[in-house]
């Protein structure tokens, strides 16, 4: 597993899951529509996906969800949501599925930067055209990387992934780095 003991006790606690509610998820997806069909690509404890249903159209059918770090996920809570337990990296949904894509705070625990491309293009080939792939990661601290002890580690680079991005087959990425937390968020489109 990509998370230690103590990581995976932070991630499925109540303190983690009000985080996401207030801060991570406002600001990952601010200024993104995210349309009717969603897919949550590594979902861990459920957290993010109880926001998500929120976020989602509820006349539209369900968003998407996954309980493993590069698992994926699709649709939003109870009727409204379908769990997919597999690799993000290799998606069983039919190409152009969604509206957009997303995942946060997970692919730190993808272990290669291999794998994290091929997570960004099947985030790319199951996008509907003018669909948005959009997220957030942290990035290393000292207190990162206490929690991280003994776990997979590895952070997105805010310079090189628009360019990454791009060589999947989006355009127009756009990273940021969070002024206070020094987290990143990312949105692109496919055209």
């Amino acid at each position: 597993m990509p998370m230690n003991r103590a990581h995976r006790k932070l991630c499925s606690s109540e303190g983690w899951a009000q985080t996401t509610k207030d801060r991570i998820l406002p600001w990952a997806l601010e200024h993104v529509e995210l349309g009717a069909d969603v897919l949550e690509i590594g979902p861990g404890y459920g957290a993010n996906l109880r926001v998500l249903v929120d976020r989602v159209d509820p006349t539209s059918p369900p968003p998407s969800s996954t309980p493993t770090p590069s698992g994926c996920s699709s649709r939003s809570g109870g009727e409204r949501a379908t769990v997919l337990h597999a690799d993000g990296a290799e998606l069983p949904v039919p190409d152009r599925a969604f509206d957009s894509v997303v995942c946060f705070t997970m692919l730190h625990h993808v272990p290669t930067v291999a794998h994290q491309d091929r997570i960004f293009a099947e985030a790319f080939r199951v996008l509907r055209p003018g669909g948005v792939f959009a997220g957030s990661d942290s990035q290393p601290s000292f207190r990162f990387r206490v929690l991280h002890f003994r776990d997979t580690m590895n952070t997105l680079d805010p310079a090189s992934l628009p360019t990454r991005l791009e060589r999947a087959g989006f355009t127009d990425p756009v990273v940021d780095l969070h002024p206070e937390s020094g987290g990143l968020r990312f949105r692109a489109r496919k055209v």
